[in-house]
């Protein structure tokens, strides 16, 4: 299966998700800021990232440009808890800012194992067609 890194500040989070993905067959690193997922990156390859974009020190918007300059095919998911709201006095929507920066997909915190799932699913299945190609048979 997939080399997963999971950048993000909270121990919940990243224990929840560290075991949805080894449960699904995934090996699965964690780094609990910006600054720690660079340095995994320098070291280890790997094919997915999750990315949480409110962390102290580095957030995940400027390491998403550290690791896009130097890993541009590598896909990431953000993350966040923080609400997307129409509301014209609110916070902008940084999940959507961060698509539209390079992220492949996003999730609103909290987010189901389905929805995690589904999305490690189609990134991988998006960057890595051969995959799909063995598990259905086709080469």
């Amino acid at each position: 299966m997939a080399n997963i890194l999971i950048v993000d500040d909270d121990p919940a989070v990243q224990i929840t998700i560290r075991l949805l993905l080894e449960r699904a067959g995934h090996h699965v690193t964690v780094a609990g800021d910006g600054r720690q997922g660079l340095a995994a990156f320098e070291a280890s390859h790997f094919d997915l990232l999750f990315l949480d974009i409110f962390m102290p020190g580095m957030d995940g918007l400027e390491t998403m440009r550290h690791i896009r300059a130097q890993w541009p095919a590598v896909p990431i998911i953000v993350i966040s808890g923080r609400s997307a709201t129409p509301d014209a006095y609110a916070e902008p929507d940084f999940l959507k800012m961060a698509t539209k920066l390079g992220a492949v997909a996003s999730l609103q915190k909290p987010f189901g194992p389905g929805a995690l799932l589904a999305a490690v699913d189609g990134c991988l299945e998006a960057t890595l067609p051969e995959r799909s190609d063995v598990s259905s048979g086709q080469r």
